[in-house]
This record gives C-alpha cells, sequence and structure tokens, in this order.
C-alpha cells in the first residue's frame, strides 16, 4: 500500500511537472534568433526588461506563463527576452554588440536596446516588440501588457 502511494506521489510530481514545462515560453537569445529565421522564417517578440523593473518581473511571472499565450508564441513565433542593461556581447545580423560600460549599472543600456527599445532616445520598461520575420516592427509596447491584450496582438500579427 504504502508502495502504491509513494509511486502516486511521484507520477503527480512528473505529470504536474511536464504540464508546466509545456506551458513555458521557449525564449531564444539574439544568436539563436537570426539562425531560426534563416531555416523558418516566423514573427518575433522581443521583451526588454531591466532587474529593477516590477511591471517585467510580473509579464515574466504572469502573463508568459499563461498557457494560451506560451502556445501561442512557441507554435507561431520566435520569442526573446533581453535584459536592457545586460553587459553580455550579443552577435546578431553580422553585427557585434555591446553594452560600453562594461559593467551592469541601472539606466545603462546595452546597443541592442539602444537600437530596438528606445523611443525617441527615452526608455520605458518592460518593452515588447511584435516584428515581421524582416524585422519589420508590427507593434511596439513600451507598458505592462495584460494576457488577453497581448494574445489579440499575437494574433492580430500573424
Amino acid at each position: 500500500m504504502k508502495k502504491t502511494l509513494i509511486i502516486l506521489w511521484f507520477a503527480a510530481i512528473s505529470s504536474a511537472a511536464f504540464a508546466q514545462e509545456k506551458r513555458a515560453v521557449h525564449w531564444l537569445t539574439f544568436e539563436q534568433l537570426s539562425d531560426s529565421l534563416t531555416v523558418r522564417p516566423k514573427p518575433v517578440l522581443l521583451f526588454f526588461h531591466t532587474d529593477w523593473c516590477a511591471y517585467c518581473r510580473k509579464m515574466l511571472a504572469d502573463v508568459f506563463t499563461n498557457p494560451a499565450i506560451a502556445e501561442k508564441l512557441n507554435d507561431d513565433y520566435y520569442a526573446v527576452q533581453f535584459d536592457a542593461e545586460s553587459i553580455d556581447t550579443v552577435y546578431f545580423d553580422g553585427q557585434i554588440l555591446r553594452n560600453e560600460h562594461g559593467r551592469k549599472q541601472t539606466g545603462k543600456y546595452h546597443d541592442i536596446a539602444k537600437i530596438l527599445a528606445a523611443r525617441n532616445g527615452d526608455f520605458a520598461f518592460p518593452t515588447t516588440l511584435l516584428l515581421q520575420p524582416d524585422f519589420r516592427v508590427q507593434r511596439r509596447y513600451f507598458e505592462y501588457i495584460g494576457p488577453q491584450k497581448l494574445l489579440k496582438a499575437l494574433r492580430d500579427v500573424e
């Protein structure tokens, strides 16, 4: 009896973990995005965030874990999330992009964020962009986007 309960407990834990894994957005790096677009063009979602942004954390925790959002992104989009203050070097579209400040610091933004996530030279996070495979911007949001609004935008851009 004890053995059966233990087996059932492990089965329940395994299926719960598997169900959660199916709901996770498969985030790519910019390097992976470049390769993927070459092989199979699809629209792109770019999500720029920072460590200090509460609404960024809320989107990552509540919006991108929504099963309908994760399914739509995984099936029909390439998704990239990027810390706008990252000091990582990014190789994308034949260019080397970096944070010229050399160390992570609030308000010191990465080149790729300066190119894609700025609005008239100003930054507001979270920043979400929906792009065609050729990187034409279809939608640009400089705010928190709830699940219903994002899902509608994802369906409209296809």
